[in-house]
C-alpha cells in the first residue's frame, strides 16, 4: 500500500514553497514525525515531518523546485497515516517510568531543557527505549537515560523543578563544564548547522546545557557574536562572467514588500545626533548586575525601551493606515529588522510594552539567534506595529529606512562611537550616535514625528528617564 504526502499549508495563507533539500531518498525507511524535507516559503525555512511510517517509494519533486500547496511531493509504501494527536502503539515494550514535573512549576528555560533532554535521549545510539511514533507537538514522556554522567558530574546539577538552597530562579542552570576529549558532542541539529555556518568546531565549545549539551549561546560566544556579519576574507572572482539568481521565495517577498511600501506610503525621514554616553554607562552597569547574569545586554536594549516609552507618549506612530480608517494600536509588537543569510526579515516581539528590562533582553537575544538560524516562523513576523533597524552593527552612522508594510514608523540606530562633543562649553570625547526615523506622512504629521524622535533621543541621552 502506498501513501502520498502532499505539500501542506505551513501557515499564513502561503500558496507555494521551494523544496530546499530532501533528508531521505527512495528506499529509505522513515518513521512518523521523522524530518523528510526542508522547504523555503516566502517567510521562513521549515522542516516537514513525515505523517507516515514505511519505506520511501519515490521522491516526486526535485530540490530547487517551487511547487504549490497540495502538490504531491513524496510517496511512502507499507505505511499508514497517523491521526493527529495520537500515538502509534508500542509493540512488545513495557511501560517506561515517567518523571512527572508539573509544567506550571517549570521556568521557560527548564521547559526547553526538558525537551532537549528527551531529544538527546531519543538520538542516543543504542538507546533501549523505543517509544511509539507521535506527531509533532504531541510528544510522549518516557524514561530519560541521559548522558549526563559521561559529560559531567550529576551532583553539580539540580533536578528539574528543584532550586539549590539560596539560589534565585535565574540561577537554575547547569554549571559550565569543560568538554571531555573523546566523548561525542551533544548538540541538536539546528545548533550543529549554526556552528557550521559560523565555522565553529563543536569539540572546542564549552557546553552549558543542563544535560551537557551545546546551546546556541555557547556557539555564538565561541564565534564572537560581534563579528558574525564581518567579512573575514575576500573571495576570488567567480569563474562565470555573470550569475543569474532566480527571484523566488523570501527574496521575491522582500521585493514585493519594499516596492509596495516605497510607492504606497509617502515617506518622511528625520535625523538627530545624540550623546549616548550615559546609555553606554548604563549598559556597562547592567552587564555587571547579578540580575542580568547570562543575558546579552547591548545598546539595542535601551533603544527598544526608548521606543516603547516614546510610543506611549506619541501613539500615532504605532498606527496602521487603511483607506477607510487609521487603527491606533495601544500595544507594541516591536519589530527588529534582521539581516540573515536568506535575506532581510522583520520578526517582532509581541506585547513588548508589558516586558521588564530583563525579559525584553531575553526576547531580543532569542529573536536574533532564531533569525540567524533561519528558524523564524511566519507567526513571529506577523502583526508588527513599529520596527527598529540597527544599522550600527555594520558601522553605518545613519540611513533612510523604508517602512515595514502595515506600519507607519521605523527607527534606525546608527553606530555608537566616540566623537568630539561640546559639554558645558568645552569639547570632550563622548559616545555619539545618530537616530534616524521614517514615517508614513498620511498618518504621522511633522510635529508628531519630531516629538517622537526627540523622546527616543532623550532616553538615549538620559536612560534614568525610564524610571519615571
Amino acid at each position: 500500500m502506498s501513501s502520498q504526502f502532499n505539500l501542506p499549508d505551513v501557515g499564513e495563507g502561503l500558496t507555494e514553497a521551494e523544496i530546499v533539500s530532501w533528508k531521505v531518498a527512495p528506499g529509505d525507511t522513515v518513521t512518523v514525525n521523522q524530518v523528510i524535507v526542508e522547504i523555503e516559503t516566502a517567510k521562513s525555512l521549515v522542516e516537514l515531518p513525515s505523517p507516515f511510517a514505511g519505506t520511501v517509494e519515490s521522491v516526486l519533486v526535485e530540490e530547487g523546485t517551487t511547487v504549490e500547496v497540495g502538490t504531491p511531493i513524496i510517496t511512502v509504501s507499507s505505511g499508514a497515516a497517523a491521526p493527529a494527536g495520537s500515538a502509534a502503539p508500542v509493540q512488545d515494550a513495557p511501560p517506561a517510568p515517567i518523571r512527572v514535573v508539573p509544567s506550571a512549576d517549570l521556568t521557560e528555560t527548564e521547559s526547553m531543557v526538558a525537551t532537549a533532554e528527551r531529544t538527546a535521549t531519543a538520538e542516543r545510539p543504542g538507546a533501549e527505549e523505543k517509544p511509539g511514533a507521535v506527531l509533532v507537538g504531541y510528544g510522549i514522556k518516557g524514561h530519560v537515560a541521559s548522558r549526563r554522567s559521561s559529560r559531567r558530574s550529576t551532583s553539580a546539577i539540580p533536578a528539574i523543578g528543584e532550586t539549590p538552597e539560596g539560589a534565585r530562579p535565574a540561577e537554575r542552570v547547569a554549571r559550565v563544564q569543560q568538554p571531555i576529549p573523546g566523548l561525542p558532542v551533544i548538540a541538536k541539529p539546528p545548533i550543529r548547522k549554526l556552528a557550521k555556518d559560523l565555522g565553529v568546531d563543536l569539540n572546542e565549545v564549552t557546553p552549558t546545557g543542563l544535560i551537557g549539551d551545546v546551546t546556541r549561546d555557547d556557539v555564538i560566544r565561541h564565534a564572537e557574536q560581534a563579528k558574525v556579519f564581518h567579512n573575514i576574507e575576500t573571495p576570488q572572482w567567480a569563474p562565470e562572467r555573470e550569475e543569474r539568481i532566480p527571484v523566488k521565495g523570501m527574496r521575491k517577498q522582500i521585493a514585493k514588500a519594499m516596492v509596495a511600501s516605497a510607492f504606497t506610503a509617502p515617506h518622511v525621514s528625520l535625523f538627530v545626533d545624540v550623546d549616548a554616553t550615559r546609555t553606554m554607562d548604563y549598559v556597562k552597569r547592567l552587564k555587571a548586575s547579578a540580575d542580568f547574569t547570562g543575558v546579552k545586554i547591548s545598546p539595542l536594549l535601551i533603544m527598544a525601551k526608548a521606543i516603547i516609552w516614546a510610543v506611549q507618549r506619541n501613539p500615532m506612530v504605532n498606527s496602521a493606515f487603511t483607506e477607510k480608517e487609521i487603527i491606533v494600536r495601544n500595544y507594541v509588537n516591536l519589530g527588529i529588522a534582521a539581516a540573515t543569510p536568506r535575506g532581510l526579515i522583520v520578526p517582532n516581539i509581541k506585547d513588548a510594552q508589558d516586558m521588564s528590562m530583563r525579559t525584553l533582553a531575553e526576547s531580543l537575544e532569542q529573536l536574533t539567534l532564531t533569525a540567524r538560524e533561519g528558524r523564524t516562523s511566519p507567526a513571529d513576523m506577523a502583526d508588527g506595529t513599529i520596527t527598529i533597524t540597527n544599522i550600527g552593527v555594520f558601522g553605518m552612522d545613519t540611513g533612510t529606512p523604508i517602512l515595514n508594510p502595515g506600519e507607519v514608523g521605523i527607527v534606525a540606530l546608527g553606530t555608537i562611537k566616540q566623537r568630539p562633543w561640546v559639554v558645558d562649553g568645552e569639547v570632550r570625547p563622548r559616545f555619539v550616535t545618530t537616530v534616524g526615523a521614517s514615517f508614513d506622512h498620511r498618518v504621522v504629521d511633522g510635529d508628531v514625528a519630531s516629538r517622537f524622535v526627540a523622546d527616543v533621543a532623550s532616553i538615549l541621552e538620559e536612560p534614568a528617564l525610564l524610571l519615571d
